[in-house]
């Protein structure tokens, strides 16, 4: 599919430049301009666009904000954020972008975004969309933001105020509290099983008793080894109770450990 994009910025220089690398696209049919988030908003009411790539930093209405207003519609369009600033990445997980951009902008890492917003855009035509404002979480490798996705993360554990995310593409270290993983997953099948440790339950393996100990084994996954984790004795009865009960996995104890 191709998709008609919506750019705003409200430094024209920026904005050309943005504009100038959308239509280079193949994917992308038409991009439409906008200076500010009053004029973006003029433009969705007046065009059906599938993606919006948005300045954080702009007078009156921020990108941020911009972007709340937009998860308020029926179907709104893929976000994709392209800032100079580095800190605002868990601002845009929290208002649910697809992709984070920084500026300068690289021609192949701009292909990357808008080849998620594609992504995301046929997973609406197919109606199996999720919910992409708490399905991805930012994070930084070598200068480079990307978005993880959460279901293909198999454990999570605290590292002081911030968490270490266990995935199929390896270890990243992000700035959110375990807490607040905790709260925001735990409906999308995520449970804490240790105050250091929140495990995704489809990736658990089974639990066995080591001495006094309580295990959960946790299954590798993609660059991820197989793990054996800690289990309080204060979670242990909620994560039995939850992998037995989950009706979206098939619970298996490893062998010749029942509990």
């Amino acid at each position: 599919m191709t998709l008609t994009v919506l750019a705003v910025d409200d430094e024209p220089p920026a904005l050309d430049e943005l504009v100038y690398l959308l239509e280079r696209r193949t994917d992308v049919g038409e991009v439409i301009r906008a200076g500010d988030a009053t004029a973006a908003l003029r433009e969705l009411a007046e065009n059906s666009v599938e993606a919006i790539f948005l300045d954080i930093n702009m007078p009156g209405l921020s990108g941020i904000e911009l972007a709340r207003v937009l998860g308020n519609y029926s179907d709104p369009p893929s976000i994709v954020f392209v800032t100079a600033h580095e800190d605002r990445a868990v601002d845009a997980f929290d208002v649910g972008a697809v992709d984070y951009l920084l500026k300068p902008l690289r021609e192949e890492r701009l292909g990357q975004a808008v080849e998620r917003a594609v992504a995301a855009r046929s997973a609406v035509g197919a109606d199996s969309r999720q919910d992409v404002s708490d399905d991805v979480i930012p994070v930084e490798l070598s200068g480079v933001t990307s978005l993880v996705r959460r279901d293909s993360i198999s454990w999570v554990e605290a590292v002081g105020d911030y968490a270490r995310l266990h995935s199929d593409s390896g270890a990243h270290l992000v700035r959110i509290p375990l807490s607040t993983l905790e709260s925001r997953w735990r409906e999308h099948g995520f449970s804490r099983v240790h105050r250091s440790y929140l495990v995704n339950l489809p990736m658990v393996g089974g639990m066995r008793t080591s001495g006094s100990q309580t295990l959960v084994c946790v299954r590798a996954n993609g660059a991820s080894p197989a793990v054996e984790l800690p289990v309080s004795r204060r979670q242990s009865r909620e994560l039995k109770e939850r992998l037995v009960h989950d009706p979206l996995r098939a619970y298996r104890t490893p062998s010749g450990d029942d509990t």
